[in-house]
């Protein structure tokens, strides 16, 4: 009998790894997980790469050597990530073929200090995607008001995009529709679009770790709405994506797309991201049990992926309780009173500051490595 992640593709979904490092692609671990559990891509970020980088020896000779050919701090990260990336994106490559360019993706994020920045972005953007040279990977944008024409030109440029900081429901629709625009673009330059793929990730964690003290706090505080506050802790995240789904369906089957998807066009996939637990009373595998439905992806953490190895319960139950999850934002906005809308822009703030901080050090710790490199 298959292991609880390789059923979850029976459901239509696929997993994708939020980890990468360079002894973990060598030792053959990767391919491991590629033959075992049906992995079918990998997502990185300046976190990812902080701890990588800064916390291990795997990257002490390349360091060195980047160093001593005068290249800069930022440099430095950039070649080390880029041949990071594309060595899993060569491991990925049968992947790829097998599902017809539909999994067997490796993401590159723009450098965080990007997020409000549409030009800086697309020169980014289409620099790594030069410089990386591979069909299957994808560069992550920000899915911030900025990043939106960034999106669109991108796209529009047949460049995969993955666009990440996802949190709210309103700008999730804008960044589906900054994608088909992308794909109108593209169309209108006569290129195939059939190649060209994307992912919107859409962050759930998070929401939770925000939402849920607020509303015990209400709970705490004895007021009217105290009752109607106790039965949404825990649920507001779910409740975002079974709605942001909704969304989904709406605006991939729309008659604006359906004729581009005639020319070869692929709905851009929501993808599930933050999906670790942080608060330890909720069950460990609960963002990728209740969220496994067709046409989805869903990017885990090693820690999260191993205990859905070991205790996950693979079922389609995306589309369940659509309507108890619109309930529950309602209830949210309109008995509770607390705003998504507010929730998801200062969780997009604190989300570029959580990548520009581990960014930050790890160009310290670059720069301190590579002087001493200079001074060997």
């Amino acid at each position: 009998m298959k292991n609880p992640l390789a059923q979850i593709p029976d459901f239509g979904q696929s997993i994708w790894l939020d980890y990468i490092r360079r002894k973990f692609i060598a030792s053959g671990e990767l391919q491991a997980l590629i033959d075992n559990d049906d992995l079918r891509g990998v997502t990185s970020n300046p976190a990812i790469f902080e701890e990588a980088i800064a916390h291990s020896d795997d990257y002490t000779q390349a360091i060195h050597d980047l160093a001593k050919a005068g290249k800069s701090a930022e440099e430095i990260f950039l070649a080390i990530a880029i041949e990071d990336v594309q060595n899993a994106a060569h491991l990925f490559h049968d992947v790829y073929e097998r599902t017809n360019a539909l999994d067997g993706y490796v993401s590159l994020e723009v450098s965080p200090s990007l997020a409000l920045d549409t030009e800086g972005t697309i020169a980014e953007a289409k620099s790594s995607w030069k410089t990386l040279d591979s069909k299957n990977v994808m560069i992550k944008i920000p899915g911030t008001k900025e990043g939106l024409p960034a999106i669109t030109e991108v796209i529009g440029s047949g460049i995969n995009v993955n666009v990440t900081l996802l949190f709210g429901l309103e700008r999730y629709r804008e960044v589906a529709e900054a994608y088909i625009a992308g794909l109108e673009e593209l169309d209108k330059k006569g290129q195939p679009l059939e190649n060209v793929a994307s992912v919107a990730s859409f962050f759930l964690s998070r929401i939770d770790a925000m939402v849920d003290p607020l509303l015990e706090k209400i709970v705490a505080e004895n007021t009217g709405r105290s009752l109607e506050a106790k039965q949404l802790i825990g649920k507001v995240a779910i409740a975002s994506a079974r709605v942001a789904y909704h969304i989904y369906k709406e605006v991939f089957g729309s008659e604006r797309f359906k004729a581009l998807e005639a020319k070869g066009a692929k709905p851009q996939r929501l993808l599930w991201a933050s999906t670790s637990t942080k608060n330890p009373a909720y069950r460990d595998v609960i963002y990728i049990e209740e969220l496994i439905g067709p046409n989805t992806v869903n990017t885990v953490p090693k820690d999260t992926l191993n205990a859905f190895r070991d205790h996950g319960k693979p079922a389609d139950r995306l589309e369940a309780g659509i309507e108890e999850a619109q309930w529950v934002l309602y209830q949210l906005e309109d008995v509770v009173g607390i705003k998504l809308l507010d929730i998801s822009k200062k969780l997009e703030e604190e989300g570029i500051q959580k990548f520009i901080k581990p960014y930050t050090s790890l160009i310290d710790v670059l720069n301190q490595k590579r002087e001493e490199a200079l001074a060997s």
